[in-house]
């Protein structure tokens, strides 16, 4: 069984070493490329304001904080969610920077966070697989056709919630449909299944493009991104430059 947990976290700034601190902790499970049921959801009393700017992301004030739990209440519940599982998050310098901050100040010898857990940053694999992008999480659900409608504020379940479908989709997985290998004709692929039913028979034959024809779409996406004035989504295309939190 190979378990995932997809992070995000809320804070009250931007850097833990000018004594910001978390405010919010949301964690989605996935077991066998399989979002389940299980989730973290923690809000956190940071014991000092939030910036004005980090407001205008997640929308939290320190009023509604005020009777939230301190993170060391929580750390070793949050640590038990974690633990043994390979966790996924976007900017994972960010969000791990803030945890294990966060776990520095306690007087208990709880280590890091990648003491607990295998770190993955998905915005890092992003870069990778459509490199000169945008890749903030936004552009990747445009990009996969992922449903982010309720995104209107920053939240750190909801933003781990739809990171899990963007990222089994940016790693080939299927969050709504499942391919099951039950082909009965002579040629036939496997069956593909929507909500368990068996719809439609997908072709076993795959046509792969060939070197040359390959070589001519590259050159043509460098002619169009060369000739194209706004940014385009394709190789070529200028870097947007993600921030931190998007």
């Amino acid at each position: 069984m190979k378990r995932q947990v997809v992070l995000d976290t809320e804070t009250t700034g931007l850097d833990p070493k000018a004594g910001h601190r978390l405010i919010e902790i949301g964690c989605v499970e996935i077991v066998n490329r399989r979002i389940t049921e299980r989730t973290y959801h923690q809000y956190i009393n940071p014991e000092r304001e939030i910036d004005a700017g980090a407001v205008a992301v997640h929308g939290i004030e320190y009023e509604q904080l005020k009777d939230e739990p301190k993170f060391a209440e929580v750390a070793e519940r949050f640590i038990e969610f974690v633990r043994g599982a390979e966790v996924i998050i976007h900017n994972a310098a960010f969000d791990q920077g803030f945890i294990d901050h966060e776990l520095g100040l306690l007087d208990a010898g709880l280590g890091g966070l990648g003491d607990y857990c295998e770190v993955v940053d998905s915005l890092g694999l992003a870069r990778q697989m459509h490199p000169g992008q945008r890749n903030t999480l936004d552009a990747l659900c445009t990009r996969y056709n992922i449903n982010n409608a309720r995104r209107v504020l920053h939240g750190a379940l909801l933003d781990a919630e739809i990171l899990a479908e963007v990222y089994l989709a940016m790693t080939g997985g299927q969050t709504d449909l499942s391919l099951e290998e039950e082909g009965d004709a002579e040629g036939a692929g496997p069956e593909l299944s929507v909500g368990g039913e068996s719809t439609v028979a997908v072709p076993g034959k795959i046509v792969r493009a060939s070197a040359d024809e390959l070589a001519a779409h590259a050159a043509y996406l460098e002619f169009m991104a060369a000739h194209h004035t706004a940014p385009a989504p394709w190789p070529g295309s200028a870097d947007a430059g993600e921030s931190g939190r998007a």
